[in-house]
């Protein structure tokens, strides 16, 4: 077998660490994936939000030029750099999620990682895919 066939160390269970261990980081993993991916939600939410803000500052513009200054400034009045939550735009609804929820889960998974396993990440899905692949095809390879 060559080099290739074997997962590298960050990749391979430390001594002594247990199934269940590997099993339950692996659900912490997935959690915070879950995490990342809301937290790239609340990123679209951020910019999409903004970007309709930016272009309700342009149909106001376009209603003052078509002659309609009332609902222009209606529109200017009512929704432009408005609060999409009490006291808050996007960005620091964005920054609170960060702070508040996001940096604390990311800091208390990798210490869990860390005095479980050695800080090594994916150990359920590198065994996984040790047990899925095909050794010897060139396309099932353990590393990169």
């Amino acid at each position: 077998m060559t080099d290739k066939d074997q997962p590298d160390e960050w990749h391979v269970r430390p001594d002594g660490v247990s199934d269940a261990t590997v099993e339950a980081l692996g659900t912490l993993s997935e959690a915070l994936e879950a995490v990342e991916r809301a937290r790239g939600h609340l990123y679209a939410f951020h910019q999409l939000t903004g970007g309709a803000d930016l272009k309700l500052g342009r149909a106001v513009e376009e209603l003052r030029a078509a002659g309609h200054a009332k609902q222009a400034d209606l529109v200017d009045r009512e929704i432009v750099g408005r609060n999409v939550i009490p006291g808050c735009w996007t960005f620091q609804i964005v920054e609170a999620y960060n702070a508040t929820y996001y940096r604390p889960f990311t800091g208390v998974e990798a210490q869990v990682r860390q005095e479980l396993a050695g800080g090594r990440e994916h150990l359920y899905e590198a065994e996984m895919k040790e047990r899925r692949r095909t050794r010897g095809h060139p396309d099932h390879t353990a590393q990169p």
